[in-house]
């Protein structure tokens, strides 16, 4: 015997077993934010991305940065998973084609 219950899944959905069906995009809720900031905070079973905006004009005067938080995204771990994923593919095609992104690290 198992241990798992009716219906239960062992693993997650493969997202390669669904590519044939086509993905219909409804954009009439979206909406579009800019953000210069990003913060990951994570739990076991979830990722937070914190969203913000940077509009600090001066560290001369000591207070470090201000940062206004817009927006937070939680994620799945497998849905973060595939995030980085397709973050790492997108980069590695923008630097293919416009140069390599100096962070100065």
């Amino acid at each position: 015997m198992s241990g798992k219950k009716s219906g239960e899944q062992t693993e997650p959905p493969n997202p390669a077993a669904s590519s044939a069906q086509p993905v219909h995009w409804d954009q009439t809720n979206m909406r579009t934010e800019f953000s210069n900031v990003i913060n990951v905070l994570s739990a076991r079973e979830e990722f937070s991305l914190l969203f913000g905006m940077n509009s600090t004009w001066s560290l001369a005067e000591g207070k470090g940065f201000e940062v206004k938080l817009s927006n937070r995204m939680v994620l799945t771990p497998y849905a973060a998973k595939r995030l980085s994923i397709l973050l790492r593919e997108r980069l590695a095609e923008y630097e293919a084609k416009y140069g390599v992104l100096d962070l100065g690290t």
